[in-house]
């Protein structure tokens, strides 16, 4: 078929990119390529001072250094680990959940037929990588087996840093497509964290972030713009729901899925308002002239900032921000594994490595391209321009790299220092072959060529 204005989802001035959010997914997709060259400095820096003579003392008195912070009977007493896991991640599970909502509202998941292919694809590579684990693993107790949602992650910025490499070699729609399907991975995850990996629920504190979270709702309703409401609110959900035993992060997400992805004022009434101050602004430089121009600029200012909606507006705050320092923080404080002491053989914890690996790297290329098939022989999906089931394969392998998420899966998953050390060693096994296979595999195929695109 032809890409034309006839199709709802395809834009004739970027060919293959949905033209509802052409330029908002251009740059969360720059920004997490171009992260993943920090995230991939910061986990060596944190390999290398775990595993060196001299650092690794200092590493564990880095990862348990106790912050405190106290406001009147309410406390926040951790190490600077668990600050970076469940505060400043609540940061970055916002930013997914904002783009999570810009997905849901303007992009490709709104469109049930485009969205198909990589949400069922994303299942797959969830369900076959779990699976996996549970195999390998069975036996080994619940203590282990409870550890089957860590091969399911995606790891977005070294997704995106892998087919930004290759360039001409992933057609748009398979860019897409990945993208698509790790923003659905990490809906997949987050309901994972919510429903198996919260324990002791405190049902006062969680209907106090209810309550708040209900704030936030009601006050975009009745058009409440300002972030002096926001921000002391979104503490208190944050907090409460740190308080109740369901992770701290799912309020990011909450809260993001919460932010108005349409602005106050659309482009035509941004045109008709501007017009209307610029047509009549004071030219001159007396006092009173002076004084009526800052107040117009300031109305100007105004009335510019609300055409653009509140999602974009945050995204643009803090898409850097934890793209290139908070996650960066976090695979410092996480991604330490000490090589050194790590006992592969004893009670059978090399079936842990092994079954996170193989979940990364066969349960995602198994997954991933086997759901992809069904959904396209079943007619529940199509594939996207230009691509075909050599590009799928590629990219799923890519797909099995699960650093970030993983990491975090496996703080929540196995409370046992020995049993998360060999998980963490399988977690970069596996990314490592998975990334290094998928590279080879896009990397032979042609520019602009799309072999086996016949479904």
């Amino acid at each position: 078929m032809a890409l034309d204005e006839r199709h709802p989802t395809w834009a004739t001035s970027n060919r293959f990119v949905p033209r509802t959010f052409v330029r908002p997914i251009l740059r969360f997709s720059q920004a997490k390529a171009a992260s993943g060259i920090f995230l991939l400095a910061a986990a060596t820096i944190a390999l290398v001072w775990a595993n060196s003579p001299w650092g690794e003392s200092y590493y564990r008195v880095f990862q348990s250094t106790s912050f405190h912070l106290r406001f009147g009977p309410l406390a926040f007493d951790e190490s600077i680990s668990h600050l970076i896991n469940d505060g400043l991640m609540a940061i970055f599970f916002f930013v997914v959940g904002l783009e999570i909502k810009r997905e849901l509202v303007l992009g490709d998941l709104r469109h049930p037929q485009a969205a198909a292919l990589p949400v069922i694809a994303a299942v797959g590579g969830m369900i076959v990588p779990a699976l996996i684990y549970l195999a390998v693993t069975t036996g080994l107790g619940p203590e282990v087996t409870r550890g089957w949602g860590i091969p399911m992650a995606t790891d977005i910025a070294f997704v995106l840093g892998i087919v930004a490499l290759l360039g001409s070699r992933v057609p748009a729609g398979g860019k897409l497509f990945v993208l698509t399907l790790a923003i659905a991975d990490d809906i997949g995850a987050i309901v994972v964290i919510a429903l198996f990996y919260t324990d002791d629920l405190r049902m006062g504190w969680l209907a106090a972030g209810a309550l708040a979270l209900a704030a936030v709702w009601a006050a975009g309703r009745i058009g409440v713009r300002s972030q002096v409401f926001y921000v002391p609110v979104a503490l208190v959900v944050w907090f409460a729901t740190y308080k109740s035993g369901v992770h701290a992060t799912l309020a990011g997400v909450m809260l993001g899925l919460l932010t108005p992805a349409r602005a106050l004022y659309s482009a035509t009434e941004f045109d008709t308002k501007a017009r209307e101050i610029l047509d009549t602004f004071p030219l001159g430089s007396t006092v009173e002239l002076e004084e009526k121009a800052d107040h117009e600029a300031a109305v100007l200012t105004e009335i510019a900032t609300e055409s653009i909606a509140p999602l974009n507006r945050l995204e643009m705050r803090l898409l850097p921000w934890t793209s290139f320092v908070i996650v960066p923080l976090f695979a410092l404080a996480n991604a330490g594994i000490t090589f050194r002491g790590t006992d592969l053989i004893r009670g059978g914890l090399g079936r842990v490595a092994l079954g996170v690996a193989l979940g990364l790297l066969a349960g995602k290329i198994v997954g991933i391209s086997s759901f992809a098939w069904l959904a396209v022989r079943t007619g529940l999906g199509r594939l996207p321009p230009h691509t075909g089931w050599q590009h799928i394969v590629g990219l799923a392998a890519v797909a099995g790299i699960g650093f970030t998420v993983s990491l975090f899966v496996t703080s929540l998953a196995l409370p046992s220092d020995a049993v998360s050390a060999v998980a963490k060693v399988g977690i970069f096994a596996g990314s490592v072959a998975a990334g290094s296979l998928g590279f080879v595999l896009l990397r032979r195929l042609q520019p602009g060529i799309s072999p086996g695109n016949d479904g």
